[in-house]
Formats: C-alpha cells, sequence, structure tokens
C-alpha cells in the first residue's frame, strides 16, 4: 500500500513537472517574433556550451568511482603521482576556451539584441523593408495595470494589446508610480518601466495568434493579475481594429486617466478612441495633474539658473563676480579675516584666542595649548 502511494505521489510530481515545462515551452521556447527566437537560440548555445563540461564530469565521476573502487584488480596505483601536464592543460584550456566562446557570444548579442536598436531584420532571411517606419506604441505600467497608447492612431487600450505581424515595432516605456518590468515572452525580452524615465525596445511579432504578456518585477498586492493579452493579427485585421475602436470607444481625457491611475486590480481589457495630447509626454515629466509642474521644465529653470550663475550665500564680502572662484580663509592674511564669535563651541576660560583674537598665534596650528585638567583628573593619574 505505501508502495502504491508514493507511486502515485511520483506521478503527480512528474505530471506537475511536465506541465511547468509545457509551459515554459509555450513562451519562452516557443517564439512567435524573431527578437524573441534570437534570444531561445542564445539559451540553447549557451546551454550547449555549458554542457561541454558537465557532461564529460559526470560521466567521469561514474567512470572513477568504478575503475578505482576497492574491489579493483586492476586498477594503476601510484602513489608517488603528483603531476601530469596533459591533465592540466585539459583541466584549465577547455573551461577557458568555454569561457572565451561564451563571452564572444555575450558580447555580440548584446549589441545585437540591444532594445533600444531599430531591428535589421522582422524574420530570419527578410530585412526590415527600407523606408517602413515602425509602429509606435506608449507603454504605461500602472497599479496593476497596462496603457498602451497608439499616437499615431489616436486610441489607447488597457490590458489589451493589438499588433500587426512582419512589421517591427517600437515600445516607449515608462510607469506612474512603481518600477515594473513589461515582458512578452514570445515576442521579446523583459525590459523594466521606471518612473520619470523612459526606455525603448523594438520588437517584431511574425505569427498570428493569441499571447500573454505580464510584470516580472514585484509591484505590490495587485502583481499577480497585472497582465496583457497580445495579439497578432495581420495588417488588415489591425485596421479594421483600429476604425473599430475609434468608432464605438470614449476618448482618454486627463480627467479618465487620472481615475485609472488609481490603483486597482484585475482590470478588464478598456479601449479609448481617442487620447488626450502629449499624454504620455506629460505620464513621463509627472505633470498629468493640472497645475502641476513638469520634470523637464524644472530641469531647464535650474539648468538656466546654473549658466547664470546661482547666487550665493552671503559671505562678509558678499559674492564674487561670476566665474570667479571664491578664495578661501587659509589663502588669505590675518588681516583679511574678520573674527566671528564661536557658535558650535561655548567659550572656556583661560583658552587662547579668546582675550586676543588678532594674534597670529592664533592661525598656527602647531600650537596647542590646552586647558588645564580637572584635580580629579591628575590625582587619578598619580
Amino acid at each position: 500500500m505505501c508502495i502504491d502511494v508514493r507511486t502515485r505521489r511520483s506521478a503527480l510530481l512528474a505530471a506537475g513537472a511536465a506541465a511547468l515545462l509545457a509551459g515554459c515551452q509555450r513562451a519562452v521556447l516557443d517564439p512567435a517574433g524573431d527578437v524573441a527566437l534570437q534570444q531561445r537560440n542564445l539559451i540553447y548555445i549557451s546551454t550547449g556550451l555549458m554542457l561541454l563540461i558537465i557532461v564529460p564530469v559526470m560521466v567521469l565521476i561514474v567512470v572513477f568511482a568504478w575503475r578505482y573502487r576497492a574491489g579493483a584488480r586492476d586498477a594503476t596505483y601510484d602513489p608517488k603521482f603528483d603531476h601530469s601536464t596533459t591533465l592540466e592543460l585539459v583541466i584549465w584550456s577547455c573551461p577557458l576556451l568555454i569561457i572565451i566562446a561564451l563571452g564572444a557570444l555575450t558580447w555580440s548579442s548584446t549589441h545585437l539584441l540591444d532594445p533600444f536598436r531599430p531591428l535589421d531584420r522582422i524574420a530570419p532571411g527578410k530585412p526590415t523593408p527600407a523606408g517602413q517606419q515602425p509602429l509606435r506604441v506608449q507603454v504605461v505600467a500602472m497599479d496593476w495595470k497596462w496603457l498602451f497608447i497608439y499616437p499615431e492612431q489616436g486610441i489607447a487600450t488597457v490590458n489589451e494589446l493589438v499588433l500587426p505581424v512582419d512589421r517591427q515595432v517600437r515600445f516607449d516605456i515608462t510607469s506612474t508610480n512603481m518600477m515594473n518590468t513589461f515582458y512578452a515572452p514570445t515576442m521579446a525580452g523583459m525590459v523594466y518601466a521606471m518612473p520619470g524615465m523612459r526606455s525603448t525596445l523594438h520588437a517584431v511579432l511574425n505569427r498570428p495568434g493569441q499571447y500573454e504578456g505580464f510584470s516580472a518585477n514585484y509591484s505590490g498586492a495587485g502583481f499577480s493579475d497585472m497582465r496583457f493579452r497580445l495579439h497578432g493579427v495581420d495588417q488588415a485585421g489591425f485596421d479594421r481594429w483600429v476604425g473599430g475602436v475609434k468608432a464605438g470607444a470614449q476618448p482618454l481625457q486627463t480627467a479618465t486617466y487620472l481615475a485609472l491611475e488609481k490603483p486597482s486590480e484585475k482590470v478588464p481589457p478598456m479601449r479609448f478612441g481617442g487620447v488626450a495630447p502629449d499624454l504620455f509626454d506629460r505620464v513621463v515629466n509627472r505633470c498629468v495633474a493640472p497645475g502641476t509642474p513638469c520634470m523637464h521644465e524644472v530641469m531647464a529653470k535650474d539648468r538656466a539658473s546654473d549658466r547664470r550663475g546661482a547666487p550665493m550665500v552671503p559671505g562678509r564680502n558678499g559674492h564674487p563676480p561670476h566665474g570667479v572662484k571664491p578664495e578661501g580663509a587659509l589663502q588669505k592674511s590675518p588681516d583679511e579675516i574678520a573674527p566671528v564669535p564661536n557658535v558650535t563651541k561655548p567659550r572656556q576660560p583661560g583658552v587662547p584666542g579668546n582675550t586676543q583674537p588678532h594674534s597670529p598665534h592664533n592661525r598656527d596650528m602647531s600650537v596647542l595649548r590646552l586647558p588645564n585638567a580637572p584635580d580629579a583628573l591628575v590625582r587619578g593619574q598619580g
């Protein structure tokens, strides 16, 4: 009976592991876009290079354990063995070559798959059409939902992303409050969405279908349900979808956005047939609410004040002209330094400088006169 229960448990664990692996197969290992395809190939190549070391080591562990077991009769016994140049070359050169190969692969793929870099091709053997501009989609990570703005089409959606296949897409990504990660594993890798900053991702879908995207960075209570639907359609289907959204949905005005920005969970897909002017830029600059100063305006004022020379705190002789470095007190003569009261430490009787503040000995740091020690301390030392 115990064996039967254990067998059932093992079968359940194996089925669960198979289900998890199947989920990976449908997403990361079964890409629907060229960028995700190249990233999947990097996983395969890196895994294969590492297995070149792992597999021989695992095999040699079994071989050595069997060959040099206690009951072995034909094993060579050499108590004076301490070094083998051949073994050292094999042990060190093989991992070193693999590390060099992985380093070269990482360097080249990092530049080739840079998310800020426009795509050279939309599919293997199919370069990006000359003169075709990428479709722009502005992504805003909210608590806890995704807002997608199509600036060229003048529409917006929540938790729904529709893209035409075989066309390069440029995502401009930001966040309202919390750091998130925009991740559609069947299309491209993950890119961070940060408040007050703009990230960029270039990607493409090559296969029509329905997929899923989500946030890969924990951002609070509604993180688990912060997902969106990704639809790949042909260009004609995309145009029909845009026309339907424009005709049958309300516009996304500033007041609607401010209400949408409030935290909410498990938000169903929403569509907006219009978008308030410069909404995404105001989200990046954190000035959507009326009367809020934009970050770029504040920074422009700061830069302008730096160029004119920021006002200095008035000193004894006023601030120097613009472009002139103020002269330190140690570089001045004793006559140029006016004595000021000590505001950080109370006056102590008998300390040099109190009775003769203009004496040149006050600038001599080698002269140190300590006040008389208390009688109790003197008696304790005696």
